[in-house]
């Protein structure tokens, strides 16, 4: 039988499968020889051992489309990045070095912002700062859990798709999920009878149904990312609304921070790519060579 690894902790993986129930499965010995983890999302072939208490062995690990180290998970298709509009303000550094390492692992993104009913931060130009991933191509959702506006959209976007969701402590992130996995409390009551031997089980990434073909990764600690794996002159790809425009630059190589005739910089200062985005894009860049000077 087939399935998708929705949980793994303590050698166990609880293994979804294809005729709705979850099954605690071990892993095959040849996986530990081979040095093979098996990850949450993962699709597996697996043998049922034991009908009656959903049990079973997993005998085969099918190729992953992609594989992220921190969570260690596999086969994402897209990454919702959740923040508030404000209640906590939206830091946009973070955003965009959450996009900048989505971007990194050729991971989809799309920007949901909750909390529609509050006021935006002060400290935010928010309209213009959404404009902004606008034109980067990212899809931006605006939501309020509380009263449900917006959430028809947002599913959506999620259907027949396996998404990690990332974002601060506060923006609404499990409500979010109760909210659009209305069975999500059943789901983990059944793994937490599976799992109600002594385990901790506060700490891994868990994958939700969403209506039977989706999936969304509830992902502890998928907050924050350092970006110091990309190199300086790497930044730029990473920033999708520069390829327009960086092919005008005079020269080759153009860091798109100081040279002269950059196309880059022409389109910020004509109103073209967001001068947000590129104000921080120049600051990671500074970052990310004195990391290499270091």
């Amino acid at each position: 039988m087939q399935g998708k690894i929705v949980k793994g902790i303590a050698g166990f993986y609880y293994v979804y499968a294809e005729d709705g129930c979850v099954y605690e499965c071990k892993a095959r010995g040849i996986f530990r020889k081979d040095k093979i983890t098996p990850l949450v999302g993962d699709n597996v072939e697996f043998t049922i051992t034991d009908d009656t208490d959903k049990e079973g062995s997993i005998s085969e690990i099918l190729p992953r489309i992609n594989s992220l180290i921190r969570p260690a998970v596999a086969n994402v298709d897209q990454a919702v990045v959740f923040f508030a509009r404000s209640n906590p303000d939206p830091d946009m550094g973070l955003v965009d070095r959450l996009l900048i390492s989505m971007e990194k692992a050729s991971i989809e993104t799309v920007l949901v912002f909750n909390k529609s009913d509050l006021d935006s931060a002060a400290s935010v130009d928010f309209e213009n700062e959404k404009a902004g991933f606008r034109d980067a191509g990212y899809p931006v959702y605006d939501i309020c859990v509380r009263t449900g506006e917006g959430l028809d959209s947002v599913k959506e976007a999620l259907k027949r798709k396996t998404s990690a969701l990332a974002g601060p402590s506060g923006a609404g992130k499990s409500s979010f999920i109760n909210a659009i996995c209305p069975d999500a409390s059943m789901e983990t009551g059944e793994l937490s009878d599976k799992l109600g031997r002594g385990r901790n089980t506060t700490r891994h990434a868990q994958l939700l149904v969403i209506d039977g073909d989706s999936f969304i990764m509830d992902t502890p600690g998928f907050t924050s990312f350092e970006i110091a794996s990309v190199k300086p002159e790497e930044l730029s790809g990473m920033y999708p609304e520069f390829a327009a425009f960086a092919g005008t630059c005079r020269f080759s190589g153009c860091s798109h921070t100081h040279e002269p005739d950059c196309g880059v910089m022409q389109a910020v200062a004509e109103g073209e790519i967001s001068g947000y985005r590129y104000n921080r894009y120049k600051r990671f860049y500074e970052e990310l060579q004195s990391v290499r000077r270091y």
